[in-house]
């Protein structure tokens, strides 16, 4: 994935119905709740809309199937029904940009299955293999943490792999992500956020950066990325 500032702004939306319409504009790539954490018929038609008016990017946002926890908790499922949940939501956004004349190239994780796929090759492969089924038609790209059995199952299925960065999470020492609930876990200042998604971009080790548009103040934080990483791009 080219490391310019429209492509390398990822945003996870398509949760919640006050989510304002130019984030969508902002971003080079959205990943779109498409049913197991959030999202249905109608708010995938709304984004999948968004993503064909202002040129974006679209990508499926899968999760364990669990509303109730937002997606965020881990369940234990064998690969075989994550396969199938997957398949059913990534079919069930596909089907919407199918209509509206949209492709849809990426594919990301949502919350704990971000997670879970990516310590356990199992699951990975699963994920994979469901998205496969879910969009029916060639290759795609999958975004998520390097290094992982996430990327190794990209890799085995012939799949480009897209590594990713939070520019409104906090993070350790180790680089891992401090959980949510715990000090520390957000970065809700425009600049801050802003500072980060330009030392990992310029790290060398992401490919994406991320901003949640459920983060308190996503629009602001989402600009203020977008301009470093646009004005860093050159």
């Amino acid at each position: 994935m080219a490391v310019v500032g429209a492509l390398l702004l990822n945003i996870d939306a398509g949760e919640y119905p006050d989510e304002p319409d130019e984030l969508f504009e902002v971003a080079g790539l959205v990943s779109i709740a498409c049913g197991g954490h959030a999202g249905d018929a109608a708010s995938m038609g709304r984004a999948i809309g968004l993503c064909h008016r202002y040129g974006t990017k679209a990508g499926a946002h899968p999760s364990f199937a669990d509303r109730e926890g937002f997606g965020r908790r881990a369940l234990d499922v064998t690969p075989e029904a994550l396969e199938d949940s997957v398949a059913e939501q990534v079919g069930a956004i596909a089907w919407c940009a199918d209509a509206l004349g949209v492709r849809l190239g990426y594919v990301k994780a949502h919350g704990a299955l971000y997670h879970a796929a990516d310590r356990e090759p199992a699951l990975a492969l699963a994920l994979v293999r469901g998205a496969e089924r879910g969009l029916r038609a060639g290759a795609f790209t999958l975004v998520g943490p390097a290094g992982g059995a996430l990327a190794r199952a990209a890799e085995a299925r012939g799949h480009a792999f897209a590594r990713e960065g939070f520019a409104d999470r906090g993070a350790r020492a180790d680089g891992s992500l401090v959980p949510r609930g715990e000090p520390g876990a957000l970065v809700t200042d425009p600049l801050v956020a802003a500072a980060r998604a330009l030392a990992l971009a310029r790290s060398g080790a992401v490919d994406t950066v991320c901003v949640h548009a459920d983060t308190p103040g996503a629009l602001g934080i989402a600009r203020a990325v977008r301009r470093e990483l646009d004005a860093a791009a050159g």
